[in-house]
């Protein structure tokens, strides 16, 4: 039975104490720690009726198996007592000191800001109930990263004593454990964790697929360990032939786990059958040049797919990992081979971990812990937090380097801004041009692992606003809303004045006294997107100045008033009479974008806010309007997706529309034409604009070819 099995099946205070104490060297500070969570838990249950100390007992055994020191293993047995008993924390600091205190605080915290509320721009609750404990556990631990592997090990335990909750409570917790816990667990180098509370999490979420998985492994699992041993003892073999002795080395092999068979198959849409890394074998060797002498040996004697030659060794992820990865032929079937060092190994299993336990090997970076703290200062909502920072903590990594020849670990998918950003933020700011592998090159260029990445600075900003979308990582993310936050705020200004100019037929000079003279140089923006500021700041512009004007001029001013004026699909309220609204050809606003309208004779021209042509005019001045969009009860998009043409695929396509409360108002698919790959038309309409979530899900079962907002102001 494996450490994780056998730590589930502890049910006594007594057991679990025998399990720490083969585990942890008991020294008199956690003695008494022992002793107070036995006394301050005392007559509390677990639901499963099991003295609720065997909890913390556990999570501690969990962090000595981690190599936690003395204080982790203090605070894991410690965690719960000031949340959840009369302890205060003051008596935590008092007894063990600063180190143990402070972790005791940063995990007591994270519980209780658990059910503080943020702002949503969806009514989805899951989504932010995951991205606020995404965030707040993250912002509560950024300075010491042992709260982490702490809170990790608390949660591992709670996904192993699962079964005592209601359904609800376990899918909850299992779900926020698949989006934060075993994120956080990866990132920290700590495969093991990660794994099984993937695992886990994927049993409680998806338990039919799960079950469906392990059943297909169950029936060819004989099969599957014959193929392995005999791929195994030929490994074996091939090198000891060729000088290993059998002493300095290890193989170990495996079938993929079940929620990473999930994962690829959802990814790629392929059957178990077609994944080339479904068996594997790691050979375990004694030191780093060992690990190229196998690599060597193997390379020679089976034949390798030279595309999926991966050296961490040389290259080491972020998290410290460090391990060749090749793929090879042998007798019609196809084997991943692992190779690494034993100390390798210990880091791969347990990452930050392994550098307290064993004193070796790489640290993982925690640079990722700095830019977390900085996207949750950033980010407006608790989704807009999860979207940028989910692809941060767990991703598949790059390498580029810089003509230097420093390393830079960038998500797959990454562009050239990426490493700009990531090189350092004025450079991404100001980046103007891009040579990759000394050719010229785009800054949204997408790049690929071995690339040289060289960047030239201009004198001002080059970074658009709608390039925000391209870029992958959450710290060029962060950059470029910030910056573009601040260049919108300065625009609005500018257009504020200018409505309010168009309004009073006045010289600018006129309203930049009346800001001065109000102290509303901070505010005045507001008036270019807010119509009842607006209208406030128009009625003391009236009274401040009809006083000084002559009766003609009191009368006119008086009768100021904005009109709604419809056109379509935006409205504008101006005193003046407009005929006609159009959109010019310079850029493209879709429904929603922020936009200005410019005042041309009685027309009035709609662009994008950003647009260059529009901040020409809005520099000199022109007259603008006030616009915005009309608001629609639905919005409709236009689908065309392919998929393999097979029974039932438009039904299920419907069928996912029809979930996630999509009307569908027209479905056009011709499978004759096309039989291999047909394409299938869908217009549908909904009560809201975000399609993140149906994006996902129709991604899962075909091809999006287009996806467009018929609200758009330029269709194609």
């Amino acid at each position: 039975m494996d450490f994780f099995s056998s730590l589930a099946q502890i049910a006594t205070i007594k057991e679990a104490l025998a399990r720490l104490e083969a585990l942890q060297t008991i020294t008199p500070k956690i003695i008494k720690a022992l002793e107070d969570a036995q006394t301050y838990h005392e007559g509390q249950l677990r639901k499963s009726g099991i003295p609720y100390v065997v909890h913390p007992i556990c999570v501690a055994c969990i962090v000595a198996h981690y190599g936690g020191d003395e204080a982790m293993v203090c605070a894991a047995l410690l965690h719960d007592i000031v949340e959840d008993t009369l302890c205060e924390i003051d008596y935590i600091y008092e007894t063990y000191g600063d180190e143990v205190g402070t972790l005791v605080d940063a995990l007591t915290k994270i519980v209780k800001i658990r059910n503080e509320e943020f702002t949503s721009d969806t009514n989805n609750e899951k989504l932010i109930a995951q991205a606020l404990s995404f965030r707040k556990m993250l912002i509560a631990s950024i300075e010491d990263p042992k709260v982490l592997v702490i809170k990790i090990c608390d949660r591992m335990h709670n996904m192993l004593t699962l079964d005592a909750l209601s359904t609800a409570k376990q899918m909850r917790i299992a779900e926020e454990t698949l989006v934060v816990y075993a994120p956080i667990a990866h990132r920290l180098g700590m495969s093991s964790l990660k794994n099984e509370l993937e695992d886990k999490s994927f049993y409680y979420i998806y338990s039919d697929d799960y079950n469906r998985i392990q059943e297909e492994k169950n029936v060819k699992r004989q099969g599957l360990e014959f193929r392995l041993n005999s791929f195994t003892q030929k490994i074996t073999t091939l090198l000891l032939n060729n000088g290993f002795l059998r002493n300095s080395f290890e193989i170990q092999s495996r079938i993929k786990r079940n929620y990473s068979i999930h994962l690829k198959m959802q990814r790629k849409g392929i059957s178990m059958d077609e994944m080339l890394d479904l068996l594997a074998v790691r050979i375990i060797v004694k030191n780093p040049i060992d690990c190229y002498r196998a690599l060597g040996i193997v390379h020679i004697n089976l034949n390798p797919i030279p595309s999926r030659l991966k050296d961490y060794i040389a290259l080491p992820k972020e998290n410290g990992y460090q391990t060749i990865h090749t793929t090879v032929f042998d007798d019609n079937a196809v084997y991943e081979v692992q190779i690494r060092t034993y100390e390798m190994h210990q880091s791969a299993e347990m990452g930050m971990a392994a550098h307290w336990k064993y004193k070796s090997g790489l640290s993982p970076k925690l640079n990722w812990l700095k830019d977390m703290k900085e996207s949750s200062s950033v980010s407006k909502s608790a989704e807009e937090f999860y979207e940028i920072t989910r692809n941060e903590l767990y991703r598949e990594d790059i390498v580029v380097f810089s003509p230097e020849g420093k390393t830079f670990s960038l998500p797959v998918g990454s562009v050239v801004l990426d490493y700009a950003y990531a090189v350092h933020s004025d450079i991404g700011d100001m980046a103007e041009k891009a040579f990759v592998n000394n050719q010229r090159v785009s800054l949204l260029q997408k790049l690929k692992s071995g690339d040289i990445v060289k960047i030239e600075k201009g004198k001002v900003a080059h970074t658009r606003c709608t390039w925000i979308d391209s870029v992958k990582t959450s710290k060029a993310r962060i950059h470029m809303r910030t910056m573009c936050h601040n260049k919108i705020k300065e625009i609005d200004k500018k257009v504020a004045v200018n409505i309010l100019t168009t309004i009073f037929d006045k010289e600018h000079r006129f309203f930049d006294d009346f800001i001065k003279k109000y102290a509303l140089e901070e505010r005045i923006g507001q008036a270019a997107t807010d119509l009842t500021f607006l209208q406030e700041v128009k009625n003391d512009f009236k009274k401040e100045y009809h006083i000084d004007n002559s009766f003609f001029a009191f009368v006119r001013f008086k009768s100021i008033v904005l009109k709604e004026q419809k056109f379509d699909n935006l409205i504008l309220h101006t005193n003046r009479n407009i005929n006609e609204l159009i959109f010019d050809h310079c850029c493209h606003p879709k429904f929603g974008d922020s936009i200005v309208a410019i005042k041309n004779g009685q027309r009035a021209i709609v662009h994008h806010k950003l647009c260059d042509k529009a901040n020409e005019q809005i520099n000199q001045g022109i007259n603008q309007l006030f616009v915005t969009w009309a608001k629609h009860t639905k919005i409709s998009f236009r689908i065309i997706v392919s998929f393999e043409n097979k029974q039932g695929m438009i039904a299920e396509l419907l069928t996912i529309l029809a979930k996630h409360r999509y009307n569908i108002i027209k479905v056009d698919y011709d499978g004759y034409k096309n039989s291999f790959s047909p394409a299938c038309e869908v217009i549908i309409e909904s009560d809201h604009s975000d399609t993140k979530t149906i994006k996902k899900a129709l991604q899962k079962k075909c091809r999006i070819i287009k996806f467009i907002n018929l609200k758009d102001a330029y269709q194609e």
